[in-house]
């Protein structure tokens, strides 16, 4: 019997029935109606299956690859909950500063606010460091006097009566420091205080280089060679003329040298000047060695200078003086240094320092004579309640007086003549009122008194 014609392929795309119980192949659906776990999207580029021409996802069968649910749930399962939250936390990260009353200039503000943070001090360190002379880092007392509140600035601060968190950083730090009695004279002294000794070692250490300098400008044979030989070509130059015949010459001079050329064009006044005491050195440094002598002012040995050298060649005049011109530059070395000293900056200190030291030294006799002069009046004041105890007490009066006030303030003795919804305020100006009730009252009986005892007028 004939095979009867083949059954049609079913279309692409279409339902097949499956037996399988864990998932579909890929791409191929599974026809479960059972609810699945939702998980993480997976983006692809989907590609329309073209039922014209045999496809590569033709031959993939529904029963061919089979993975675990429970396995991809577990790895890639969707948990909105987690990030939501995670979105819910990094919003918050997000969130904006809260906003603060703005008293200084912004730019000033932020850069106080990183200066505190990045040198980790506190408003109380800062605080107690100026009322007890405490020292402080030179960099944040060099920047709070930098960063000083304009007068505007300062005035607004010490009005401020509200919330202290409603400032900025900034603010709140100098509200604080405002309120201390003289706080950026204060800073001024602390700072002088941190760079006294500082600055009174760099003074010092000028001073010894500006000394040494002095010596070996003064002792330098070479230079005083140098001198000599600009001295002597100087006046053969102007000879004949108003310059010449010259005795000194200002050191200015020797910036010139280079400055007069020859008539090669290249060779300068200076060279001249080099290798003539060139050839004096070395004929010096050659009779020396034939004397068997040390060159005193001249940091080299004979021996050096002679070993395998005929002393009898200007070449070798040269050689050897070239080794000793050369040594010039290090032995001035110390004038060299001071060169670049400041002289203003150096005269400077000095007169601050001494107007200061003067400064300081007014004010300890004036504070000298006010403190003799407000003892007296303590222990003045002492004697006016105490009479002339025979011992110095000091300012225990005052303590006396305002632990009493302290404990009249928190005393219940005036519940009876005062209303009991009345405030602390206006008791205590209900009792001071009471107090000059009684004095008057006093008074005036002292005064009836005296009136009863003057004679009696009988008038007709």
């Amino acid at each position: 019997m004939p095979p009867g014609p083949k059954a049609p392929r079913p279309p692409l795309g279409s339902k097949r029935p499956s037996n399988s119980t864990s998932s579909e192949g890929a791409g191929v659906e599974d026809d479960s109606d059972a609810p699945k776990a939702k998980l993480k999207p997976f983006f692809w580029d989907k590609v329309l299956a073209n039922p014209d021409h045999s496809m590569v996802w033709h031959q993939i069968k529904s029963g061919s690859f089979q993975f675990n649910e429970e396995m991809i749930e577990t790895l890639f399962g969707y948990a909105p909950d987690k990030n939501k939250n995670e979105h819910k936390k990094e919003s918050s990260s997000h969130d904006p500063p809260p906003q603060y009353i703005q008293i200084l200039d912004p730019k000033k503000a932020q850069n106080l606010s990183i200066l505190l943070r990045a040198l980790n001090v506190t408003i109380e360190e800062v605080c107690d460091a100026l009322c007890e002379g405490n020292e402080l880092p030179v960099e944040l007392l060099q920047n709070l006097l930098r960063m000083a509140p304009t007068e505007d600035e300062e005035l607004k601060l010490r009005l401020y009566s509200g919330e202290i968190a409603q400032l900025g950083p900034a603010e709140r730090f100098l509200k604080a420091l405002v309120d201390i009695p003289f706080a950026f004279k204060r800073l001024e002294a602390l700072l002088f205080m941190c760079t006294l000794q500082e600055e009174v070692a760099t003074t010092k250490e000028s001073f010894e280089t500006l000394e040494v300098a002095c010596k070996e400008l003064r002792n330098s044979r070479l230079f005083l060679k140098l001198l000599e030989a600009v001295l002597k070509t100087g006046n053969r130059m102007n000879n004949g003329t108003f310059r010449g015949g010259a005795q000194a010459f200002k050191l200015d001079t020797l910036l010139k040298l280079s400055d007069v050329k020859g008539l090669d064009g290249k060779t300068t006044l200076l060279h001249f000047v080099v290798q003539e005491i060139i050839r004096s050195e070395g004929v010096r440094a050659a009779r020396a060695g034939r004397e068997s002598s040390s060159i005193s002012n001249v940091s080299i040995k004979t021996d050096d200078l002679l070993e395998e050298i005929s002393p009898d060649t200007e070449d070798n005049y040269s050689s050897l003086g070239l080794q000793v011109v050369s040594q010039l530059s290090s032995e001035l070395e110390n004038v060299k240094r001071a060169a670049v000293v400041d002289a203003d900056n150096l005269t400077g200190s000095v007169a601050k320092l001494r107007q200061s030291f003067i400064n300081a030294e007014i004010d300890t006799m004036s504070l000298l004579e006010e403190e003799k002069r407000i003892v007296a009046l303590v222990k003045n004041t002492g004697d006016y309640f105490h009479g002339n105890a025979g011992k110095d007490e000091g300012l225990r009066l005052f303590i006396v007086v305002r632990d009493f006030l302290i404990i009249l303030d928190k005393s219940d003795a005036w519940e009876i003549l005062v209303p009991v919804q009345m405030t602390r305020v206006n008791r205590k100006r209900l009792l001071i009122s009471w107090v000059c009730l009684l004095v008057v009252s006093a008074f005036l009986r002292e005064s009836w008194g005296s009136a009863r005892k003057l004679p009696n007028c009988d008038h007709t």
